[in-house]
């Protein structure tokens, strides 16, 4: 049986057997906390690097170092964690899920809305349980910024502001290479915002986009073959919304990262905010008027939570699952901002 063993044996009697492919620091360390939390065991890994592999090897001695994904896939696996460079990321989730594999897979999806909507029809005719690692969204303070818009409690929300700036940049050429990451900072840093305002606004449709993307502080054209290390975008949503983002790598702020989310309504606001330019540490804030208070305050252990969602999902034998949907409007989004660009 090549889907996965009966409920029975999944949920009760051993961890899940997953396999790594793709074992660089996030990898390792989503690796990591699904084995620290016993939810999971690394049965079979995948990677190009003898190094990477011996590192991971540390971590799970049992581990069986597989000479490619065709070779990992015909294990007995569960699920299969996708940590690949972002060209790979489709092609390697259909494979894996056509093999009877559910997904966990690091973003963006697709460098595409149409590579994306590929995987999540892949995963419905599975019926798979695919997971996206959009990890911002289980961050303790995004959870109560949720939960207080949910409530009501600020009326409705009229507009958004986003802003994601790094110091640093990516250190892999291939962030370079539009062809093989599908955009810049954009797609690299903008696809956590946009997926925050899908989730927290029940997936809006999108309207009215229009975007500026520069490179070494000159505007890109849409057909432009470099990537932007600058965007700036402003869209609508169907319930009234305006949004308006920026993202960048390398930006000369004065900290390490700057990262906002930050929701006002007709009754009073409420953000996201990363303290003393940490890329880690976050706080939740409630704006009332003039005044502000605090909803949660670091520390907060936030960077392996997605993938141990889906693992508990996973767990529970859930197959596939809608809100995997929000993935394609956040990329159907991030194609429109890069169409709109000049």
């Amino acid at each position: 049986m090549n889907r996965m063993l009966s409920h029975q044996a999944d949920t009760r009697v051993r961890p899940l057997r997953l396999g790594f492919v793709g074992v660089g620091w996030i990898g390792r360390n989503r690796m990591q906390a699904l084995i620290q939390s016993g939810l999971a065991e690394a049965t079979t890994i995948v990677d190009p690097s003898p190094r990477m592999i011996e590192e991971a090897m540390a971590l799970s001695p049992k581990a069986r170092h597989a000479e490619g994904l065709d070779d990992l896939l015909a294990d007995e696996l569960d699920g299969v964690v996708i940590a690949t460079p972002s060209a790979d990321h489709a092609a390697q989730s259909i494979r894996a899920l056509k093999a009877g594999k559910a997904v966990f897979c690091q973003k963006p999806l697709g460098r595409t809305a149409v590579e994306a909507q590929a995987v999540v029809t892949a995963a419905r005719a599975a019926d798979r349980l695919l997971g996206v690692d959009l990890s911002y969204r289980h961050t303790s303070a995004m959870q109560a910024i949720r939960a207080l818009i949910e409530s009501g409690e600020l009326g409705k929300i009229f507009f958004v502001d986003l802003t994601f700036h790094n110091a640093y940049g990516p250190d892999k050429s291939w962030f370079y290479d539009r062809r093989l990451s599908g955009g810049g900072c954009l797609i690299d840093l903008g696809v956590h915002l946009i997926d925050l305002v899908m989730w927290c606004l029940v997936d809006p449709a999108v309207s009215n986009v229009s975007s500026r993307l520069l490179r070494d502080g000159k505007m890109l054209t849409p057909a432009a073959e470099e990537v932007e290390d600058f965007a700036s975008a402003t869209f609508d949503l169907d319930n009234g919304t305006t949004v308006r983002l920026a993202c960048s790598w390398r930006l000369q702020a004065g900290r390490d990262a700057v990262i906002e989310a930050k929701f006002f309504g007709t009754n009073g606001g409420c953000g996201l905010r990363n303290i003393d330019g940490s890329f880690y540490d976050l706080t939740a804030e409630r704006y009332c008027g003039t005044h502000m208070h605090t909803l949660v305050s670091p520390p907060d252990d936030w960077g392996g939570r997605a993938a141990l969602a889906w693992a508990r999902k996973l767990t529970a034998d859930k197959g596939f699952d809608e809100d995997c949907e929000t993935i394609v409007s956040v990329a159907e989004t991030i194609d429109r901002i890069y169409g709109a660009g000049s």
